[in-house]
């Protein structure tokens, strides 16, 4: 059986794995849905239509799945998505979905999330971020896998963050910040590779030069946006063989990225 503090109020249709711990004075709605492994701590509530996975850890006084902040909101079924074995520290704020987008807040796998951040409606965060304390992302925002949000960032709606990027703390995020990148200031500026994270989750030098390249193509020459998208592109098809395919397709995402982005980039 579960083991909930003798104050916690549990509603009895929410669905509690056998061995999770639920702490002193914690609520937990009908709609919740919690794995294996998780604990929760004190004064948590956890709402709405909320599903947490395994092995997660919540601290204390989080509010997990409260309603969206949107004034258009008129209490619709929306979700929030929580993965497996995330840290989500004292004083968090997750927020459920919109029914003007998907209708589900979204966050993957082996995040850690700090005292005090707050992660709107609709966002979708990866796996393996760092959210660092008092960061706060607002509606419809997406961080790549392995991303890292510095103490106190702010993030406008709609920015996307790319895997592998650092955004330093207190900065003011309007644009997106490309994957691989570091950016600070508040008015966010490059300041180069995360050559040492990349390091340290594995890549190889070889492609850790070749972004390098990429990334000097896009802040460090005289070309365009356009003439820089180019350029990236026949980097990673280039055919004389100094690209592996592993490097080719990581400059591959660079590329798509600054391709795609909608609301302009860091630059």
């Amino acid at each position: 059986m579960p083991l909930i503090h003798s104050s916690a109020i549990v509603d009895s249709k929410a669905q509690i794995a056998d061995d999770v711990e639920i702490g002193a004075y914690t609520i937990v709605g009908p709609d919740v849905v919690i794995g294996q492994g998780t604990k929760v701590g004190a004064h948590t509530i956890i709402e709405g239509h909320t599903t947490i996975g395994c092995n997660n850890s919540i601290g204390h006084y989080a509010s997990v799945g409260a309603p969206p902040q949107h004034v258009k909101y008129k209490n619709e079924p929306t979700q929030l998505v929580i993965g497996d074995r995330n840290v989500i520290r004292e004083f968090t704020s997750l927020h459920r979905g919109t029914p003007e987008a998907q209708g589900i807040t979204q966050i993957g796998d082996d995040n850690w999330i700090m005292a005090y951040v707050h992660i709107a409606h609709d966002c979708v965060v990866g796996n393996h971020t760092l959210f660092t304390n008092n960061a706060q992302i607002a509606g419809h925002v997406k961080v790549g896998n392995w991303a890292i949000l510095g103490g106190m960032s702010g993030v406008h709606q709609f920015v996307q963050i790319g895997e592998h990027a650092m955004l330093g703390g207190l900065s003011r995020l309007v644009q997106d910040l490309p994957p691989y990148v570091i950016a600070a200031g508040n008015d966010v500026l490059p300041h180069g590779l995360n050559v040492k994270g990349l390091s340290r989750r594995g890549f190889s030098d070889e492609a850790i030069l070749a972004l390098r390249k990429a990334y000097k193509l896009l802040y460090k020459s005289d070309l365009t946006l356009e003439e820089a998208k180019k350029a990236i592109w026949e980097l990673a098809n280039t055919q004389d063989g100094t690209i592996d395919s592993a490097t080719a397709e990581k400059l591959k995402v660079f590329h798509d990225f600054i391709a795609g982005s909608k609301r302009g980039i860091v630059r």
